[in-house]
């Protein structure tokens, strides 16, 4: 537990943090996806260091994750806002089903253990490092989003499976709404929006479910770990607007490939984890 650590430790611990936001800030502006998608895997493998038990790690690495996608989604939805990137119509029609399907997932979150949370985020992780090394930029299967019900089934899934993983919106909804050709920079706008969805009752979620959950550090409320959120937030805000303009002087299809390889890893580690 955190108090059972040394003061260089600590600094450690808070150091990681640091980096954890400035890296998932930086690629959430680079590739338009959710810092979450790095907190978590990042968090995982750090927290372990300082005695975060197994039985908790992941259940704490992704409601701490989902805390701080919510001041993120809330500065990144204003800026699309004010540059007309948000469909407001499609959130009139996602949302509620988004916000179910986050339900659906936080309560299945708090029942199953850690190593299930694991097997999830190991293998969609896997999906999406295929999709962002494999998949070629033109690729449609549709030149408009499905009707109901299945638009609205396209979104529980988005919401159940994001709150699991601990991510925001746009790690599954931008590779979805281009796939039936929606503009790019209109999926990347209200994917913003979708991630205070996910994030907000998410949070709640995973903070309610663990309040009476052993093995849990000091800092922690629930499975939202404070000093966590109060490093990591911070970070992710300040260095997303850096990433947004790195992205226009590098080669987008390397970095996404690099990061692909990433995500692999990342994946074959927490496989690695959960059948050993």
């Amino acid at each position: 537990m955190f108090h059972d650590i040394s003061t260089p430790l600590l600094i450690g611990l808070i150091l990681s943090l640091a980096a954890t936001g400035m890296i998932g800030g930086t690629l959430a502006g680079l590739l338009g996806v959710g810092g979450g998608i790095v907190i978590v895997p990042v968090l995982y493998n750090v927290l372990p260091f300082f005695g975060i038990e197994h039985e908790v790690l992941m259940h704490v690495a992704v409601g701490t994750s989902l805390a701080t996608i919510i001041p993120t989604s809330i500065s990144s939805a204003r800026s699309h806002y004010r540059k007309g990137a948000i469909d407001t119509d499609l959130l009139k029609t996602w949302g509620p089903a988004i916000f179910v399907g986050v339900i659906i997932g936080t309560v299945i979150a708090g029942f199953v253990g850690s190593f299930v949370l694991t097997l999830v985020f190991a293998v969609l992780a896997l999906i999406v490092a295929a999709n962002m090394a494999f998949r070629p930029a033109n690729l449609h299967v549709a030149e408009s989003l499905p009707k109901s019900p299945l638009k609205e089934a396209i979104a529980l899934f988005i919401g159940s499976f994001s709150a699991m993983m601990g991510i925001g919106g746009g790690t599954f909804s931008v590779p979805i709404l281009t796939l039936f050709n929606y503009p790019i920079r209109n999926a990347v706008g209200t994917a913003s929006a979708i991630g205070l969805i996910i994030a907000l009752p998410g949070t709640i979620g995973f903070l309610l479910s663990g309040l009476d959950a052993p093995d849990l550090p000091v800092g922690n409320v629930g499975y939202v770990n404070l000093l966590g959120f109060f490093v990591i937030a911070p970070m992710t805000i300040l260095f997303a607007p850096v990433g947004a303009k790195i992205a226009h002087t590098i080669n987008a299809s390397l970095l996404k490939k690099v990061f692909a390889f990433f995500l692999f890893i990342t994946s074959m580690r927490m496989f690695y984890s959960f059948f050993s």
